[in-house]
């Protein structure tokens, strides 16, 4: 993380109680407040690193942590973190600035993941999933080196519905994300406190507070994910008809009948003949739900 830098600040500036009070906001605060509450995502003492992109839903989630730290009854610690892939025209000093403007603790984090790239993409691979597994990979250090035991993350419900729909239609996989994970490292806690809070609601949030959306200049972005953007026209479609169909598929993931499934494992499980330790030894290996769908659908 050479010529990375942390910059704290504990006086928050004024902006940030503007909307303190807004509809929108209470919207989002009371649904990452269930979450961490059904979750169980966030523990006296916890110092959180907060993966901020520059994009809407990152911004938002960095946000509503830090109002919700301000009200809560056990202490935590956020810090936001920013890794820089190196992609030509990625404006990083916005995003440091709003972080300096509104008073947050923060790292930035330079990184030659764009010349990686292109050396180490091999024809035919997936661009989406190699800068994944490289970003990734940076946050979980810089986590460890703040010494923070917790990532947020900003996936929102769309996200976690549309990974369900691209790992059933493309991978043949009954699988999505999950709200608090162990990482791969075995250190850091992954949390996803934005599981209930609906894009809708992040754009018009975003939109009303004026926040300074970067793009991350992916020179594939765009095109990698069309099979996602497939994914949103498709529940923009059934929605027409069913409305309630994206808190329905959501409500689905978290309300799992072993016993209607296919998977041989679980049979297992339930017959009594393996044990829970089976299912994780076999499963811990897969790889980011997000990575695996890109090099299953460009391959």
């Amino acid at each position: 993380m050479s010529g990375s830098k942390v910059v704290s600040s504990s006086d928050k500036k004024k902006s940030l109680a503007e909307f303190r009070n807004h509809p929108l906001f209470r919207k989002l605060r009371h649904g990452v407040g269930k979450a961490i509450g059904d979750f169980g995502l966030i523990e006296n003492g916890d110092r959180i690193a907060v993966a901020v992109s520059g994009g809407k839903d990152s911004y938002a989630l960095l946000l509503v942590l830090e109002e919700l730290r301000r009200r809560a009854p056990v202490t935590f610690e956020l810090i936001a973190l920013n890794i820089d892939s190196g992609y030509p025209g990625y404006r990083a000093d916005v995003i440091e600035d709003f972080f300096r403007n509104n008073g947050f603790s923060y790292l930035m984090v330079p990184s030659r993941h764009y010349d990686i790239i292109k050396e180490k993409l091999r024809p035919g691979s997936s661009y989406c999933s190699l800068c994944s597994r490289l970003k990734r990979g940076e946050l979980y250090e810089a986590a460890q080196t703040l010494g923070c035991n917790k990532l947020a993350l900003g996936h929102h419900s769309d996200d976690f519905i549309e990974t369900l729909l691209l790992n059933q239609f493309f991978v043949g996989s009954l699988k999505s994300m999950s709200a608090s994970m162990l990482a791969d490292n075995g250190i850091i806690t992954v949390i996803r406190p934005l599981v209930y809070l609906a894009e809708e609601d992040i754009v018009a949030f975003s939109q009303y507070v004026e926040l300074p959306v970067v793009s991350c200049c992916c020179p594939v972005s765009g095109i990698a994910d069309m099979q996602r953007k497939r994914m949103k026209q498709l529940l923009k479609e059934l929605q027409a008809d069913i409305p309630h169909v994206k808190n329905s598929l959501l409500k689905a993931l978290s309300n799992v009948h072993p016993r209607h499934l296919l998977d041989p494992l679980l049979r297992r499980e339930l017959a009594g003949v393996g044990k829970s330790a089976d299912l994780l030894v076999n499963h811990a290996s897969l790889p980011e739900p997000d990575s695996h769908v890109c090099q299953q659908i460009e391959s």
